[in-house]
């Protein structure tokens, strides 16, 4: 396919509603990715993926497993809008005379992607993991549900009335996610929100250093000629294959950033000090598999959001995401 000019709100557009279509889809593997990555050795609620997804569904309710999703949906948009579309920024500025990209400069594009996308997906993944791992700090502490005080300070009110009610519930109440945006700002300012960014930003930018060079290689495998574009099939498999692939490369640092941002924690379970504090003491205490825990979620997670998200991309745009030619971006 000849280049084409496609201006950038089409490419915000279509970016956010890919992501909205991906996160719907799998968000529950990313609720059992997350607890079970908080899980600590000896205080195991849930055994699998599919044990964690049973006992939330038994526990909670259908609806339970989409504990969350409301921020991920929110903030999803603006979130891939500025990944796809900072890629495509830097390859396009990286390009030579509108000559492919070497593999090199692929990765650069993909790191400064990255980078620009830690503005919205710490505060994002911030939210989102305090009230996704609720439920199995309940199930941790039985019934009547009390959960340990929160690290926020004395005067975090909302929070421990959420988690701490001490009366006998059937399923985790847990605090909106806009009482503890709230909560945080008043009591640690926008610093609060952004804890874990150091390791938010060792996760995501070696992925996309990792996925966008290899979907695009992957990607191209599948044009018939130079000229054309890759079935659409083609596409969703090879955003799954450099999706996964890249997912179980960063799981380590997906571990560390899940452990930095819960606030909330279960019985006897560790905080920590920072990204170092708390690899060194995972090592220590839990050993190196620790850093694989919901490696296979994950996997799961991001290979079907992004293939969704480079079929929904085409069919928005008529093209795929980085494909291996530089999309031109209108002033």
């Amino acid at each position: 396919m000849s280049q084409q000019q496609i201006s950038l709100p089409a490419k915000l557009i279509n970016g956010g509603i890919a992501g909205i279509v991906g996160v719907t889809c799998v968000f529950p593997i990313d609720l059992a990715k997350t607890r079970l990555q908080n899980q600590r050795a000896g205080q195991q609620v849930y055994k699998s993926m599919l044990d964690c997804l049973v006992k939330t569904v038994r526990t909670e309710g259908y609806f339970g497993m989409y504990r969350g999703a409301a921020v991920n949906l929110t903030l999803v948009t603006p979130e891939k809008a500025i990944k796809l579309a900072a890629n495509d920024f830097f390859r396009h500025h990286l390009a030579n005379n509108g000559k492919g990209l070497t593999v090199f400069k692929e990765m650069m594009a993909g790191c400064g992607a990255g980078m620009c996308q830690v503005i919205v997906t710490t505060p994002m993944e911030m939210l989102k993991i305090q009230l996704q791992d609720a439920g199995r700090i309940a199930a941790q502490q039985q019934k009547p549900v009390m959960m340990a005080p929160t690290k926020l300070g004395t005067t975090n009110t909302l929070l421990s009335r959420s988690y701490n009610s001490g009366t006998v519930v059937t399923a985790p109440r847990a605090a909106s996610a806009t009482q503890i945006a709230k909560e945080l700002l008043q009591t640690q300012g926008i610093q609060g929100l952004y804890r874990g960014l150091g390791a938010t930003l060792m996760r995501d930018v070696p992925f996309s250093i990792v996925y966008f060079p290899l979907f695009a290689n992957l990607n191209r495998l599948g044009k018939p000629s130079a000229d054309e574009s890759s079935p659409f099939y083609w596409a969703f498999l090879s955003g799954c294959a450099a999706g996964s692939c890249a997912a179980v490369a960063v799981n380590p640092c997906d571990v560390v950033k899940t452990r930095l941002q819960s606030l909330n924690k279960g019985a006897s379970e560790e905080s920590y000090n920072g990204v170092m504090d708390c690899i060194s003491k995972i090592l220590r205490k839990e050993g190196p598999s620790a850093f694989l825990k919901g490696a296979g979620c994950r996997a799961l997670v991001i290979a079907p959001l992004f293939g969704i998200a480079q079929v929904m991309y085409f069919v928005g745009v008529g093209e795929y995401i980085l494909d291996n030619s530089p999309l031109r971006l209108l002033d």
